[in-house]
């Protein structure tokens, strides 16, 4: 976590590490091999870069049993197909949360590391709640899967009936600021913003746990030289 201090204010601030395909931040549904999880393959591509990231950071291999040293594009591809059949596209999309836990915990037993576990938080938390889960979660060096299904603020467009990952925060004045992560690339965005989404019909996010202390000593890492600039 990064103290930076801002005249009177002291901003936290803190990162979680990611990793890179080429020069491609994560992932990108935009590589899937069929039409469908080309259009609506974005929980997956959730599922498999929080993959790379516990095998990665981890050493949780049997997640992602490819080359980590680099991640390559056409494993990552493959791969990505095989998590498909767990939590792949469907007529609404993933739109429960539910759905979301349901096939990421089944996925996470089949695959060996049922010690993580997954649990809804619904979009209808207030805004104060959602805000320290994630704090609690980014903390905890847990990347957040979020959903949004409709808003109404027109700069939320790229979200919307969209999962992507949040994997990091800061707070500044009062302001919480995420870092979203989606195609290959990432931006911050207003928290409050995102969460205000205007309509009854809300998404949420999914909290994960059951690293271990040791694991969780992990320190996350503000972007260095060779990140990828923001969308």
């Amino acid at each position: 976590m990064e103290m930076i201090r801002n005249g009177g204010e002291t901003a936290v601030k803190k990162e979680l590490k990611h990793f890179y395909i080429g020069d491609s931040y994560g992932g990108n549904q935009d590589w899937f091999l069929t039409f469908m999880m080309r259009i609506g393959g974005c929980a997956v591509e959730t599922v498999c870069d929080l993959s790379v990231y516990f095998a990665k950071h981890y050493g949780k291999r049997n997640l992602y049993p490819y080359s980590l040293d680099p991640v390559d594009r056409k494993e990552y591809v493959r791969y990505a197909h095989q998590v498909k059949p767990y939590i792949g596209p469907r007529p609404r999309g993933v739109d429960k949360l539910e759905t979301y836990v349901d096939g990421i915990s089944r996925y996470f037993h089949d695959w060996e590391e049922a010690e993580l576990r997954a649990a809804p938080f619904s979009g209808e938390e207030p805004y104060s709640a959602a805000a320290a889960a994630v704090r609690n979660q980014i903390d905890g060096n847990y990347p957040i899967p979020c959903l949004i299904l409709k808003h109404r603020n027109p700069l939320m467009d790229d979200y919307v009936w969209h999962w992507f990952l949040l994997n990091g925060y800061e707070i500044n004045e009062g302001q919480m600021k995420v870092r979203a992560v989606t195609y290959s690339n990432w931006e911050w965005l207003d928290f409050a913003t995102l969460w205000d989404t205007g309509y009854s019909e809300k998404g949420g996010l999914i909290l994960l746990s059951g690293l271990n202390e040791n694991e969780r000593m992990y320190a996350g890492e503000t972007p260095g030289e060779g990140e990828s600039s923001p969308r």
